[in-house]
């Protein structure tokens, strides 16, 4: 599949090859890529199914006969997304496969690098040891996509320093989901396969990246200011009700602190059955993003796992660190959900976006596909109904990263879209 296909301008080609031989798979969709190019291509990526594990140190001698030169990376999944010549997108699951991407994008500045555990800076550190780690300058803007290895310990330390230190870019990727036999991951850089760290692609120039992060939830009740809070456990929550009928905030504020927990039992118990019954497993905690923003609604918070309840001080414990004075409010997830936060917010993107986007890429978490939907290519194909000259690739994630209101965060059971346009 190809988007931008003119001459001169921005291109880019998602192909896929099911073959089970690597040497057949990889001729495959080299042999395809190129032919839908106009010109030579000046980046890639390349998404390899977990099926391959025990080849993943073939590929790259394999992909860099065919392409010498260009910046490349890549990683293993359990499962991965391409395009098949101009077919729609497919969702390959626990099979053979390999997705390529290639692009070329004329007066884009690409750099790719590879980042080990040790050469993180600290966090108290300087801006300046950040561009010194990713070596693009912050007034060159850049965009970023990241891959991870599975076990690598500080991922939100690299995505807090990144926002850091370039404040307006986009960040988005995985943590790869494939192991090999030995239990590493496969991480692809150039001509170099990695057993850990991170790898990326700095773009920077003539390109805009967007995203879309579809965390699948919807919210349930209402919002709630945290009155107190130690770490990642809540331990009171403040309902606010304006009580007067003059409008610009002139009543009485009734405020009632009460503990989390109890908060919980009592929404839960004004859901219908259904509801009650998708709380007992799907019951998350979504955090608000802005802080002054009064009428929240599905795709401001940042969705946390509840961990668990302390009925002697009614705690709760989220996936997260908390403060006081931030918002909360509870949220549920099911494949409805998912199905209509994602199209919800692909139809946002359709109505407020320039028709300019030349491809994407996906970042799907594990937990979605099959086994959420029990249905083959949903996310995939739902992104091509309201984008579909759109060429996509990607690869099924132990972690999504992607952005909430200005920072960047590391997600589960989300689908996360970046999206490439020109300026």
């Amino acid at each position: 599949m190809t988007g931008g296909d003119s001459a001169n301008a921005m291109q880019w080609v998602s192909t896929l090859s099911t073959r089970p031989s690597l040497e057949a798979a990889v001729d495959d969709v080299v042999q395809k890529a190129q032919a839908l190019l106009n010109n030579a291509p000046t980046v890639g990526f390349v998404f390899i199914a977990a099926a391959f594990a025990s080849e993943y140190s073939r590929l790259l001698p394999l992909l860099r006969e065919r392409l010498p030169d260009i910046p490349l990376i890549g990683c293993g999944g359990n499962g991965v997304v391409g395009s098949k010549g101009t077919e729609q997108p497919q969702e390959v699951e626990d099979e053979p496969a390999i997705a390529l991407t290639l692009a070329t994008l004329p007066d884009v500045n690409v750099r790719s690098f590879h980042i080990t555990v040790e050469q993180l800076p600290d966090l108290d550190s300087a801006p300046d040891a950040w561009v010194k780690l990713i070596d693009v300058p912050i007034d060159e803007q850049p965009q970023f996509v990241l891959l991870a290895d599975q076990s690598f310990p500080k991922i939100n330390d690299l995505l807090q320093g990144l926002d850091f230190a370039y404040p307006g870019s986009v960040k988005v990727g995985g943590v790869a989901s494939a192991a090999t036999p030995n239990g590493s991951s496969g991480l692809f850089c150039n001509a170099h396969l990695h057993r850990d760290g991170v790898v990326g692609i700095a773009l920077s120039g003539n390109v805009v990246l967007e995203t879309i992060v579809a965390q699948g939830c919807r919210p349930i009740g209402q919002p709630y200011w945290v009155t107190e809070g130690e770490r990642n456990i809540l331990l009171g929550l403040e309902e606010q009700a304006d009580t007067s009928p003059v409008p610009h905030g002139g009543g009485a504020l009734v405020s009632q602190k009460r503990t989390p927990l109890e908060v919980l039992q009592d929404l839960i118990q004004t859901l219908d059955a259904d509801d009650q019954m998708l709380a007992q497993n799907s019951l998350f905690v979504g955090v608000a993003q802005n802080e002054f923003k009064q009428d929240l609604e599905q795709g401001d918070f940042l969705i946390r796992y509840l961990l668990g309840v302390d009925p002697r001080v009614g705690a709760i414990a989220i996936g997260d660190r908390i403060r006081p004075g931030q918002r909360i409010q509870f949220h549920l997830r099911d494949a409805q959900t998912s199905a209509e936060d994602l199209e919800m917010l692909l139809e946002r993107y359709q109505q407020t976006k320039p028709a300019s986007a030349i491809g994407a890429l996906m970042f799907a978490c594990v937990g979605r596909g099959n086994r959420l939907y029990d249905e083959p290519n949903f996310d995939s194909q739902l992104f091509s109904r309201y984008l579909p000259d759109v060429p996509l690739s990607g690869f099924f994630c132990s972690g999504e990263i992607g952005p909430v209101g200005d920072s960047t965060f590391l997600h589960g059971f989300t689908s996360v879209f970046g999206i490439v346009r020109q300026p």
